[in-house]
């Protein structure tokens, strides 16, 4: 396996506060790599330290083949967690600016800029300063100066954060874009989704400390067997009826007036114990089916509930 960005042993203290304890892993070249967990977990240090924001406590970060020096630095892009472009240049400036600091040429800098820009829906307001943008808006254009250099390696820091559904899934797609196009990604999140949907390995981390390293599908191989449910009308309770035993339910959006629940199924408990309980306990079930556990089930059963992340954003 070839990787674009290997870690070894990285640590990150702060004072007498470990926030990244001993993290290893490898990102292989043309993949889309993911470095999940809470708020808190380490992400945003762990991809300072990739990137030579921080310098780690200990540790060794080898970038597309070699040290994290200058020159290499100019073959990587990067949207750090906080964002900040400036705010009297325009977005065509300010994409073309970052590009120029990169080593690209001016001319062909501002070529790439209104080429993103038109791509991205952004053509018309290329000569707006960024101060006049929405917060979606501007963050587009960080976004797209972080790629405007066509890097060998991407690193987005909670990309979607801040962003509204369409504009999490057109970034998504951009994504996507740049990876068929051969460029490595890696993006931290603490949303499983995007996760679940976008990557082909994945680094999860609770308490600075990895819980999990490997592909997306062995992630999920080690979630508890779920079950889907609906019950016909909106009054009875599911998770009422069922509790004291031993189930974990909780209540999805339900069709035609139906309430819907997802049964985590564990502790030794099948679907079959499950219908037998329902049947017990008078369900007027219109719905019983196994279903596929979530990324967001894999990162609880790995490092239990106090360290879970958001489901959603």
């Amino acid at each position: 396996m070839n990787a674009a960005l290997e870690a070894e042993g990285l640590v990150k203290r702060y004072g007498a506060r470990t926030a990244v304890q001993d993290l290893s892993f490898k990102v292989p070249q043309g993949s889309i790599y993911g470095v999940l967990g809470p708020n808190g977990a380490g992400k945003s240090s762990t991809l300072r330290m990739l990137v030579g924001v921080l310098r780690p406590t200990s540790g060794a970060i080898t970038v597309l083949g070699g040290p994290a020096d200058r020159e290499t630095m100019k073959r990587v892009g990067y949207l750090p967690e906080e964002r900040g472009l400036y705010r009297s240049m325009t977005a065509r400036g300010a994409i073309a600016y970052l590009a120029r600091l990169k080593g690209v040429p001016a001319g062909k800098a501002f070529k790439r800029a209104d080429q993103l820009l038109e791509a991205h829906g952004l053509g018309k307001h290329r000569r707006k300063k960024i101060k006049t943008l929405s917060k979606g808006m501007a963050q587009k254009v960080q976004v797209l100066a972080a790629i405007a250099h066509e890097p060998d390696l991407i690193i987005f820091d909670e990309p979607f954060s801040g962003l509204d559904p369409v504009n999490q899934r057109v970034l998504e797609e951009t994504i996507r874009a740049e990876a068929k196009a051969g460029r490595t990604i890696l993006f931290s999140t603490h949303v499983m989704e995007h996760a679940e949907r976008l990557c082909d390995r994945i680094l999860l981390i609770a308490h600075g400390r990895a819980a999990f390293e490997g592909t997306v599908r062995d992630a999920l191989a080690l979630a508890p067997s779920v079950a889907v449910l609906e019950t016909d009308g909106g009054e009875y309770d599911l998770g009422a009826a069922l509790a004291g035993r031993g189930f974990t339910i909780s209540e999805e959006l339900g069709e035609h007036g139906n309430r819907r629940w997802r049964v985590r199924l564990e502790n030794g408990h099948g679907s079959r114990q499950l219908l037998q309980a329902c049947v017990e306990a008078g369900a007027p079930l219109s719905l019983f089916e196994p279903a596929r556990a979530s990324l967001h089930e894999a990162f609880v059963a790995l490092v239990g509930d106090k360290a879970q992340p958001n489901a959603a954003e």
